[in-house]
């Protein structure tokens, strides 16, 4: 199981529009002042993080769109059994990366579906 605070937040708060952890590193980061000017400073770890899980959030996004027009097209008939397998394939290896850079990041399959609010859960 991943303890990863950005993954346990979003059960305690279902109303999450932004992933956890980006909403977290931009809610309430340390103020210095320098120079009578103040500064923000923002964790770039959980920035990065955060934005990790957004782009992956949105190539998973692609990826089922793809995978349901390949169903609609094979479904129509518009497709020879070689596009079919090529395109098999293809939707496979690119799952297979979608995973491996997942996984790089420390993330589950359920971080990349998050909440909308009102609109219910994205995937």
């Amino acid at each position: 199981m991943n303890d990863n605070p950005s993954t346990t937040a979003s059960a305690k708060e279902p109303q999450r529009a932004l992933p956890d952890a980006l909403d977290r590193s931009l809610q309430a980061p340390a103020a210095s002042s320098v120079g009578g000017r103040k500064r923000l400073e923002i964790d770039g770890e959980r920035v990065r993080d955060g934005l990790a899980q957004l782009v992956l959030t949105l190539i998973k996004l692609l990826h089922e769109l793809l995978e349901r027009q390949a169903i609609a097209r094979m479904d129509s008939g518009s497709l020879d059994d070689e596009e079919i397998e090529r395109l098999g394939l293809t939707l496979m290896r690119q799952a297979e990366e979608l995973a491996r850079v997942r996984e790089a990041f420390g993330l589950r399959d359920e971080d990349l579906n998050i909440d909308l609010g009102p609109l219910g859960r994205l995937l």
